[in-house]
């Protein structure tokens, strides 16, 4: 494994005197003697000042694990502290997450920093218990962490209640900012905090936080569109740690024939895989690690063969299963498992690890094969090598086809292993996929003219006009595209909005269902799914609605083998019982291709090296 001396993080221990520290609230400086800290990190101390004097909006660019969530909190929170407060007045700060997982994992962090100041936080997403968010509602004050979705559900279901909601909200914090940036979600998430504001009645401060921000001009713009160049943006100057990077490859011989286990219904797996995971077993076994496998499948196929190894070799089970298909208890009990220092342990994932849930310490990161994004791999790559004085840890495993005279050409170039030595050049130049701009998002537009409607019981042209375009939430539509839209919304073909004769805009009759459909609240497809339930009455997960499954057919989920017992199409649920054999189900999903500068670099990389003879 060879060192490499540049980090593209930034993430070694800042060393100066702290000149902000005591600007903070003297209890939550006592929450920070009591974490044993000796020092704040480098873009902890420049947020303090920024933020405790809550008049600037405000990106905090840094690498994973470098302190960003406190630093935006702890000023937060000491000026939440001093301020003087009406109990039940409004929430005083609210906190975005896209993953409900994260606002779980962040929601034990900020309880422990804010009860030493006795403010309130509370959870509000689809998993919370309605009763919680009743005594929210009731008596809003504190922090609120929640989702797009959630604050969505909020405006649309209580918009009469909105301005006594936020009417003393300070601040909005946005984690992991580049997962919106130019997505669905983004522009619905930009809707929201224009709502907001309109609804608190004055402009509130406006934090972003990401690792990978790609231009922080589009970044600003995305925080604040009217006022980008008002957007302070302070990026990590924190000093190089060293990084342990490897590639390993593997050849995969051309199958001849197809197997006779696999027609049975049993996955034996290619020969380059079980290498794989041999090498990952006889590796990583013993240590904390992180394996991103890419697809579902391949999280379930790997789980089950380094389970299987364990079984083997006789040592206690150590690998576990971790994706979104996964029940939330199930994800839940793998990153508790790696929670506990004392004992070793390895998770298979997807994406659902990129982001910033605490796994606890981490020895190393594997991946297998180039990964999505360079961003994505930056992202991983920084979950290891946290404690002072220890690298970063990646292995990288490609597979690439026997050359022999059937191979395809293209798959004679090896373009999976040069794809990922493309993507690592990228990062260690500290290269991030920029956000695709230019976007129209009709789709969004729609959603938001509805949820306007549904929230204030009625809207103008004009009205929607201001806060969804002029608002520069939807800076690519014109007037003329946006009254062709509404004409659309209300033809009768399609009746989504009518039109009062005062010309207010309402709900039309299917309009009425869309808004009411459960479903209305989120701007991305969310497939119908059956519950996987073990014959002990455990919930596994979910699986899409057209994964074609039978009954006693042999299937990997959770990282473990079972025997399909019974669907239950009217409950939705499919039935499961311990068995040996099997392969993963259909997800669906298409993985994303490359970003323009990855195949270029790709490019160079094939220009650049000697053909071996």
């Amino acid at each position: 494994m060879n060192d490499v001396p540049s980090d593209p993080f930034g993430q070694a221990s800042y060393d100066g005197a702290s000149t902000s520290f005591d600007l903070l609230h003297e209890k939550v400086r006592r929450w920070i003697w009591r974490q044993g800290w000796t020092e704040l990190r480098d873009i902890q101390e420049r947020s303090i000042p920024v933020l405790l004097e809550g008049q600037r909006d405000l990106i905090i660019a840094a690498g994973t694990a470098s302190g960003k969530t406190e630093a935006a909190f702890l000023p937060i929170v000491s000026r939440l502290a001093t301020d003087e407060r009406k109990p039940g007045a409004g929430f005083e700060a609210i906190y975005i997450s896209p993953l409900r997982a994260l606002i779980n994992d962040q929601f034990g962090r900020m309880e422990t920093l804010c009860e030493e100041v006795k403010i309130p936080v509370w959870k509000w997403h689809g998993d919370v218990a309605s009763s919680v968010k009743e005594r929210a509602r009731k008596r809003p004050q504190g922090i609120l962490l929640t989702t797009p979705e959630s604050l969505e559900a909020i405006l649309v279901r209580r918009g009469n209640e909105a301005k006594r909601l936020f009417a003393a909200l300070s601040y909005m914090v946005i984690d992991e900012m580049h997962a919106f940036m130019d997505a669905e979600r983004g522009r619905q998430l930009q809707s929201l905090l224009n709502r907001i504001e309109i609804a608190a009645g004055h402009p509130i401060v406006r934090v972003g936080l990401s690792a990978t921000l790609a231009d922080m001009k589009t970044s600003a713009a995305f925080l604040r569109p009217l006022n980008p160049n008002g957007v302070e943006i302070l990026e990590s100057k924190m000093g190089s740690q060293s990084l342990k990077l490897q590639v390993r490859g593997y050849i995969q011989p051309r199958l001849k024939q197809r197997s006779e286990n696999l027609d049975k219904g049993e996955e034996t797996g290619s020969i380059a895989d079980i290498e794989i995971a041999t090498h990952l077993f006889d590796t990583l076994r013993g240590h904390r690690s992180l394996i991103f496998a890419g697809s579902r499948r391949n999280v379930e196929l790997y789980t089950a063969r380094l389970r299987g190894l364990c079984e083997t070799f006789g040592v206690p089970e150590e690998f576990f299963a971790h994706h979104g298909s996964l029940s939330r208890e199930h994800r839940e009990e793998a990153e508790r498992r790696l929670k506990e220092d004392d004992r070793p342990g390895s998770i298979v994932a997807t994406t659902t690890l990129e982001l910033g849930i605490d796994v606890g310490h981490i020895d190393a990161v594997s991946q297998i094969g180039p990964g999505h994004t360079v961003s994505g791999m930056r992202q991983r790559l920084g979950r290891s090598g946290r404690r002072a004085g220890q690298s970063s840890v990646m292995r990288v495993y490609t597979t690439e086809m026997a050359i022999d005279e059937g191979i395809h050409p293209i798959d004679a170039m090896r373009p999976r292993t040069v794809q990922t030595i493309a993507m690592l050049n990228l990062m260690l130049r500290r290269w991030n996929e920029p956000p695709q701009i230019g976007c129209l998002h009709l789709s969004t537009l729609i959603q938001q003219i509805l949820a306007l409607i549904a929230q204030h019981g009625g809207l103008t042209v004009k009205q929607g006009w201001n806060r969804l375009i002029e608002s520069r939430v939807f800076p690519e539509i014109d007037q003329a595209l946006y009254i062709d839209v509404l004409r659309r919304m209300k033809h009768p073909e399609v009746q989504l909005i009518e039109q009062a004769p005062d010309g207010t805009l309402l709900p039309g009759e299917e309009g009425e269902r869309v808004i009411n459909d459960r479903g209305f609240y989120a701007v991305f497809i969310t497939p119908d799914e059956f519950k996987v339930i073990t014959d002990r009455g455990r919930n596994l997960g979910t699986l899409p609605i057209d994964s074609p499954i039978m009954p006693e057919q042999l299937i990997i989920f959770a990282g473990r083998r079972w025997r399909v017992i019974e669907l239950d199409n009217q409950r939705r649920e499919i039935l499961v019982t311990r068995a040996y054999g099997g392969v993963p189900p259909k997800f669906g999903g298409e993985g994303l291709p490359p970003a323009d500068e990855v195949v270029a670099e790709m490019r160079r990389v094939y220009e650049s090296i000697a053909i071996p003879r």
